[in-house]
């Protein structure tokens, strides 16, 4: 079977975004050489309490994405 024109767009796009998020993270990895730099317990709770809140936040536009699909979620009564 052929791979749709969207599906091979989404796995291209996003294949390539989250190569782009891995480096970031190798690189903000590289903040934490104590040598070079200089941060506290606080500044790194502070840092990753907003990257994970950004994780959370794109993981809920594609469930959303996903439940409006195949109608799931919501409220109704039960037949």
């Amino acid at each position: 079977m052929a791979e749709s024109a969207k599906r091979a767009r989404f796995t291209k796009v996003a294949s390539a975004r989250v190569t782009k998020i891995i480096n970031y993270l190798n690189l903000l990895q590289n903040c934490s050489n104590r040598n070079n730099y200089e941060y506290d317990s606080e500044d790194v709770e502070l840092m990753f309490a907003e990257i994970g809140k950004a994780l959370r936040d794109a993981k809920a536009a594609y469930s959303n994405e996903l439940n409006k699909q195949t109608g799931k979620g919501g409220f109704s009564f039960k037949k």
